[in-house]
Formats: structure tokens, C-alpha cells, sequence
């Protein structure tokens, strides 16, 4: 086709810098690398704010550039500790604030996939999502693949 830009398909994945979040990093750069996609690494975060008084005040310790700042930092330091620098795989960071869900949401507009790794709680309750997964699962706008932490032992 003439006139139309070819793009490589996008796979966002969410990364906090939890285990299970590098095992959704690990396994985004598999998938990508079989797909010809490109993986797009996503981290939220948020001001947070304090009761006080009558009102919500807003912490004063550090500014919301630090805290966006700090989250670049993050993503970018698992992204360098997980990916394999000779890997073919573009990876690309990204730092957003918001709720955890809704930033990975709006990430993945476009998107092929989005991962997220689940944090499983032991017994019963691991076999539950986490209220980020699920809502990804409920409210992404493309397929969502959950990356379980590997049980120990």
C-alpha cells in the first residue's frame, strides 16, 4: 500500500519493579521478539496526598517532578537489570500519572497486547487477580496477558 506508514506492532507491558513485573517484562520481550513487535515499558504514579485537617494537603517532601522522576528512574533501571542489551527487541520506557490501571489502559490504545504480571497472596487467594489485572482484563482496549509470579521451591 502507497501512502500508508508501516508501524511494527506495539506490546505494552506494566512494570512497578516487583518479580512479577520483570517476569511480564521477560516474557513481553519473548513474545515481541517472535512477533516483530516492539515492547513499550509503563510505569504509574501518582502525588500522593495526606489527610490533614479538614481537607486533603499535599505532601511537601518532594515535587511532582521528583515523583515523575523517580518513576523514570524505576522503569528505566529494570528495563537495563532485564533486558539483554544485544536483544533485537526495541524497548521503549514510559512514565505516567495515574492509577496503576488506568495509565496501562491508556497505554495500550493501539496496542497488539498488554501484560501485567499478578502478584499471588498464597493459598485461596492466589488463584484471585490483583485489582490491577482485573481491571485490565475487564477494560483494555486490546488482549491482556497475565505473567503469575513463579511459586518458589
Amino acid at each position: 500500500m502507497t501512502g500508508q506508514q508501516e508501524t511494527k506492532p506495539r506490546i505494552v507491558v506494566g512494570v512497578d519493579g516487583s518479580d512479577p513485573s520483570r517476569e511480564a517484562l521477560r516474557w513481553a520481550i519473548t513474545q515481541a521478539g517472535l512477533t516483530g513487535a516492539t515492547v513499550e515499558a509503563v510505569i504509574a504514579w501518582h502525588y500522593p496526598y495526606l489527610a490533614a485537617g479538614y481537607g486533603w494537603a499535599p505532601l511537601a517532601v518532594m515535587q511532582a517532578s521528583d515523583w515523575a522522576e523517580a518513576a523514570e528512574k524505576l522503569v528505566t533501571g529494570v528495563v537495563s537489570s532485564v533486558v539483554d542489551p544485544a536483544t533485537p527487541v526495541p524497548v521503549t520506557t514510559k512514565a505516567a500519572e495515574g492509577s496503576p490501571a488506568g495509565v496501562l489502559i491508556d497505554a495500550a490504545r493501539g496496542a497488539q497486547l498488554l501484560v501485567v504480571g499478578s502478584r499471588g497472596l498464597g493459598g485461596f487467594t492466589e488463584a484471585l487477580l490483583g485489582s490491577v489485572s482485573q481491571h485490565c482484563v475487564h477494560h483494555a482496549p486490546c488482549p491482556v496477558v497475565i505473567i503469575r509470579e513463579h511459586a518458589a521451591g
